[in-house]
C-alpha cells in the first residue's frame, strides 16, 4: 500500500501487536485475475522465527483452490473515523479520515492432518474464548468429524508486512487535541479506541 512516511509503522512488533488486537482480517486471492476476498477469523503466531496466521474456510469457498497456488494479502484495519476540516487552524482545510491498517502477504498451506487440524482448531479457542473448550472437549466426536469435514484450515507464513497509522501526525498538537476530544465524545466505540491512537502520537 501508499504509505507516506510520516504514517509508516515502522516496528514490526508494533503491527503483530495490532493484529492480534483486530484479527478479523479480510483474506484477498486472485482468480483468472481477479481478486477474491472472505472475511475471517485469524490466530496470529509469532512465536517461532516464522510469523504464522491461521484461520480456515467454509469447504465450498471457492478461495480454497487458490490460496496455495498465489500470493494472498491479509488486511487487518479498525479502527477508523472521518475527521472534520472544523479542527484545523486554515480555513482552507479539506475533510479526512484517520485509520490504521496492516497488511500481511504470504502463501497459504492448507492443513490436511487431522491431529494438525484438530490442533489448530483449539489454538483458535484459546484465543477467542477459552471458556469454551471444556464444552469443545465435551462434544461427541461423530459431531466433531462431521464440523471438521465441513471446513478447510490453512496457515499462510507472512513474507511481507506494511503497516500505516495515519493519525493526523501532520497537523498540530492543538489540532489533534481538538480532534481527540471529539473522538472522545462520540458514543462510538471505534471512535474512542482511535482518540486513544492519536492520544499516543503527542
Amino acid at each position: 500500500m501508499f504509505i507516506p512516511n510520516n504514517f509508516k509503522i515502522e516496528h514490526e512488533a508494533e503491527q503483530i501487536a495490532f493484529m492480534k488486537k483486530y484479527s478479523f482480517a479480510t483474506i484477498i486471492t486472485v482468480k483468472n485475475n481477479i481478486p477474491i476476498a472472505t472475511q475471517l477469523p485469524f490466530v496470529v503466531n509469532d512465536n517461532s522465527d516464522k510469523l504464522i496466521l491461521t484461520a480456515h474456510f467454509a469447504k465450498n469457498n471457492e478461495q480454497v483452490a487458490y490460496i496455495s497456488k498465489n500470493t494472498s494479502l491479509v488486511i487487518f484495519t479498525e479502527p477508523h473515523a472521518y475527521i472534520s476540516p472544523q479542527h484545523y487552524d486554515k480555513v482552507e482545510s479539506v475533510p479526512t479520515w484517520d485509520y490504521i491498517a496492516v497488511h500481511a502477504y504470504g502463501t497459504a498451506k492448507i492443513i490436511t492432518d487431522e491431529e494438525a487440524k484438530i490442533n489448530a482448531l483449539e489454538q483458535m479457542i484459546l484465543f477467542y474464548e477459552k471458556d469454551y473448550l471444556q464444552q469443545w472437549n465435551n462434544l461427541s466426536e461423530k459431531f466433531k468429524k462431521g464440523m471438521m469435514q465441513g471446513i478447510v484450515i490453512f496457515e499462510l507464513e507472512v513474507n511481507e508486512l506494511q503497516g500505516q497509522k495515519k493519525l493526523s501526525q501532520n497537523k498540530t498538537k492543538e489540532e489533534r487535541q481538538r480532534i481527540i476530544h471529539q473522538l472522545k465524545s462520540s458514543p462510538s466505540k471505534i471512535d474512542n479506541d482511535l482518540a486513544s491512537y492519536i492520544q499516543d502520537t503527542l
